[in-house]
Order: C-alpha cells, then sequence, then structure tokens
C-alpha cells in the first residue's frame, strides 16, 4: 500500500470512527463507515446496512412506557390462595393492543385461514360458540350469532383456546410484516401468506414469524432491513398487570416515588366515575352481584348484560380500554402458585419446565388441577364480581379450553430502544 493510499484509509477510518458530523453513529444514522474498521458500507463487498427510521408503527397498538412497580394482589385474599404476593419489578417498555382483539378481526382471521391454509386448520381455528349454551339458561340465540352477527363485529372474540389465540398472533405477525414488507417494495422480502403460517408450532418453541418465514422455510422476511415488526404475541402476566395499573397516572412531576397505588385500572377504590358529567356511572362491565349483570331498565348500571363494545368504559392512562371486566384475557404465564417467588425481578415470566414441576401437583389423584397445560388468564369479565377487576389476581384454565368469559388481547416487545 503506498503512502497517500495509506494515509486515504487513515483519514476515511478517523472521519468514521469519529463520525466527522453529526455526533456519534446511531441506529438510524449509522453513517457511511463502519466506527470499529472503516471499512465502507454497503459497496459491493462491504456490510449491507439499510435505512431505517425507527420500529414501524403496529396496527392497533399502544406505546406502555415500561419502569419499576410493584405486582400482586392489592386486594384481600379472599380466595386464599396467597399465589400473587406483593414484590419489586422492573417491565421493560413494550407495545399492547389497546383493545380486545374483536369478533370482526377473528373473522378476518378465519377469512384468510380458510383462503390461504388447509380445510383441518381452518376448522381448529373456529371459536367454541357452544361456550354459551347453558343448560338451565336461554343463552342458545348467541350460539350462533355472537361471533357472526354484525351488531357484534367490535365486542370481544370468546369462546377462544390459549393454543387458538397463539395462533393468531403468529398469523398476525406474518400478515401485518407481508403487508410493511410489500409497502416497503423490498426485494427478497415477500411473503406468500401461505398454509406454513397457519401451522401451530409445539408448545414450547420459540417462535419464528418475526423473520417472516413460512413454515417451510421458502420465503423470508429480512429483520436486518428494519421494514418488519417483532412477534405479536400474548403478554406475559407481568406485562399486562403492569399494563393495567397504569402507574404513569399516578406519578408527580420530579418525584421517582410511587405515593399512590391502584386498586384498579383507575384512581380510588370504587367502581364507579367519582367525576364530572359521568359521575355515578360504572367504569367497568362487570356483575354487580348475584343475579344483577346489568342494573334496572331506565338506570342501567355497567349497561351490559353481557360483553361489550370493546371500546366502552373510559381508557386507562396508558390508553387501553377494558383493562378490567367485560372478558378476561389470556396471558403467556404457566400457571404456578409460586411463581412471585420463583421469576426474575427484571422482566418476570413463568414458562414450561423450569422450576416447581408439574410431578408435585397430583393431578392424577384429583388433588390438584395444575399441570404443564394451564395458563393464567387476567382482568375479570362480564360475568365476575368487582373482586376480580383488580389486575393483581389471577386465575387459570386449562391452554386448550374455552369460555364465554375470556378473550384477548397482543403484545410486543419495543425493539431496540429503553424509551
Amino acid at each position: 500500500m503506498n503512502f497517500s493510499k495509506y494515509l486515504r484509509f487513515a483519514v476515511v477510518g478517523a472521519c468514521a470512527l469519529a463520525s466527522c458530523k453529526g455526533g456519534p453513529p446511531t441506529a438510524t444514522k449509522p453513517g457511511k463507515y463502519s466506527s470499529t474498521t472503516g471499512l465502507e458500507y454497503n459497496t459491493e463487498e462491504g456490510q449491507k446496512v439499510a435505512d431505517y427510521q425507527g420500529i414501524p408503527e403496529g396496527p392497533g397498538l399502544i406505546f406502555i412506557e415500561g419502569g419499576r412497580t410493584v405486582l400482586g394482589s392489592q386486594e384481600e385474599d379472599v380466595t386464599m390462595t396467597h399465589d400473587n404476593i406483593e414484590r419489586t419489578v422492573t417491565i421493560a417498555s413494550f407495545y399492547m393492543d389497546e383493545a380486545e382483539v374483536a369478533n370482526i378481526h377473528w373473522l378476518e382471521y378465519l377469512h384468510y385461514a380458510r383462503k390461504d391454509s388447509s380445510e383441518e386448520f381452518y376448522q381448529s381455528a373456529l371459536p367454541d360458540t357452544t361456550v354459551w349454551a347453558r343448560e338451565l339458561s336461554f343463552n342458545d340465540p348467541y350460539v350462533d350469532y355472537y361471533l357472526r352477527y354484525p351488531g357484534f363485529r367490535y365486542f370481544p372474540v370468546v369462546g377462544v383456546s390459549w393454543l387458538q389465540a397463539n395462533d393468531y398472533c403468529t398469523w398476525r405477525t406474518a400478515k401485518v410484516n407481508e403487508k410493511l414488507a410489500g409497502d416497503g417494495d423490498d426485494s427478497g422480502s415477500s411473503s406468500s401468506g401461505g398454509g406454513g403460517l397457519f401451522k401451530r408450532k409445539s408448545k414450547n418453541a420459540a417462535p419464528d414469524a418475526a423473520e417472516g418465514a413460512d413454515g417451510d422455510g421458502k420465503t423470508r422476511i429480512s429483520i436486518e432491513n428494519g421494514n418488519t415488526l417483532p412477534n405479536y404475541r400474548l403478554p406475559t402476566e407481568a406485562e399486562w398487570e403492569y399494563a393495567a395499573q397504569a402507574l404513569i397516572g399516578t406519578q408527580e412531576t420530579g418525584n421517582e416515588n410511587q405515593e399512590n397505588k391502584r386498586i384498579y385500572p383507575w384512581d380510588g377504590r370504587q367502581v364507579r366515575n367519582p367525576y364530572g358529567k359521568s359521575q355515578g356511572t360504572f367504569l367497568a362491565n362487570f356483575k354487580r352481584g348475584r343475579g344483577d349483570y346489568a342494573g334496572i331498565a331506565g338506570s342501567l348500571n355497567d349497561g351490559a348484560m353481557i360483553t361489550e363494545y370493546v371500546y366502552a368504559y373510559p381508557p386507562n392512562d396508558y390508553g387501553l380500554y377494558n383493562m378490567a371486566g367485560n372478558v378476561n384475557e389470556w396471558v403467556q404465564d404457566i400457571y404456578r402458585p409460586l411463581s412471585f417467588d420463583d421469576v426474575e425481578d427484571l422482566n418476570p415470566f413463568r414458562r414450561n419446565g423450569y422450576l416447581d414441576p408439574a410431578e408435585k401437583y397430583d393431578k392424577k389423584g384429583y388433588q390438584s388441577l395444575i399441570d404443564d397445560h394451564v395458563r393464567v388468564y387476567k382482568g375479570g369479565s362480564w360475568r365476575d364480581v368487582a373482586y376480580w377487576l383488580s389486575p393483581g389476581t389471577r386465575r387459570f384454565m386449562a391452554e386448550d379450553s374455552a369460555t364465554a368469559a375470556i378473550g384477548f388481547r397482543c403484545a410486543m416487545i419495543n425493539a431496540g430502544s429503553n424509551k
């Protein structure tokens, strides 16, 4: 290498290391040259570094700023389960659906499942509409009408198991990223939306939909391009509880101490609105007491005999609707009564196969309902009393079961940022 060529390389390298103008390199402004080698990006032999303007906007999502909180039950433990004792944790920022997944969204899913996948998978994706049928009540019309009648379009989908909800998240990720990649007109980043998108993964497998890979590995959307979203998924129990608390609304400016706590996703210790023209109205859809689902005609309380419009009732301080009442919501975690004691204090999550094994629970002898296939659900529903509206309460059910009182919403990590 002659001196002039060496000098030119050294100058380029020094310029890259110092970033010359505009300060140090960032994810959105990485510069033309590597800050560690001085080699030029996006040449025939150089590394390809795609333009990146930040994570694309995910349809339906609200940003949830993370931080420190105290998880656990804020109510008296009337069930005597002692399974959610208070503890301090930190939750990273993430995204969550502003409302529960509604019937119209599930019908969209069924449309593409029938169009792109096998009849077998389509049948497996159908909600169990018979969850409305009761031996001693006349809810039979909901069996036929609740999912498909247009008037119920934006009511929360129910009759969906935890397994079905996970399949929906995988499909939604693939479809949204297919559209984003198409909008970006990125060569080699197409996705067929075909049957592979609908194949159920094993219960403990890590999802690969963020990469846009179909089940047969035929097509791929590159993560490095930055034009796609991470996985839509069920929120962890800790994320869900943190988002329901919405303690951002209780913070004093410049004061890091959390001086006010909430029993419910709103201020105060009551379930009625204490302010303004809506004073005295109920803040959630729940069962007031035995036989009282909606109040008296002419002066209804929550106004909903069953589920309600997913945007009904005031949102919490994060902008999330119905984080208490309407329907319970599935979360990712497997259920264990000692999760509060066993999990980490940063982004806690209870997965299969770690600590507190299922063998300790006598399910075969009918002394327990706990095994590795029961999942947590949270939030209370139209069929529950106010106790279950508190974010710290928790219950569980088999992952392949469904009821008329459980739905779900999706979440997503906040990739590449702490804000």
